[in-house]
């Protein structure tokens, strides 16, 4: 009886932790589709480049916060540094540094939609566990506020 419970419990929580890791998961695409929303809600373009660079940095810091946890796994530290990575490349191409042309002002909204598309596809190679994606998460709500 004692081992079905401890089967039983163990499937439980995996059931339970797929969907909670595909919320966390949608609460960071959330943010930078929110942040398209944002660019194309505006017409200026200096505006516009605030927006992207805010955001961009705003992630960064949260995911600069996640690499101080002692409890990180290695797994989860080189899926924050590929992240980061892409976010570097990200903030670079947008301001035309370190080998990138900037993003001329006429292409920002289309640059707002590859971003939010190009962090959508590198979720799907980029893997974090649920533990430090939720972290990341109330680091994002915590540091928007």
């Amino acid at each position: 009886m004692k081992a079905r419970t401890v089967v039983v419990s163990l499937l439980m929580m995996l059931l339970l932790a797929l969907p909670a890791y595909a919320a966390g998961k949608g609460e960071v695409q959330q943010f930078f589709k929110d942040t398209a929303h944002k660019v194309k809600a505006t017409d200026v373009a200096a505006e516009k480049r605030a927006i992207l660079t805010g955001s961009l940095g705003t992630m960064t810091r949260v995911l600069d916060i996640l690499q101080q946890s002692p409890s990180l796994s290695s797994g989860d530290a080189a899926g924050i540094e590929r992240l980061k990575a892409t976010l570097r490349d990200k903030e670079d191409e947008l301001s035309g540094v370190n080998g990138f042309a900037p993003v001329p002002d006429a292409r920002l909204n289309a640059f707002a939609d590859y971003v939010v598309q190009d962090l959508e596809q590198a979720d799907q190679v980029i893997t974090i566990s649920l533990v430090t994606l939720l972290v990341g998460i109330i680091l994002l709500i915590l540091l928007l506020r």
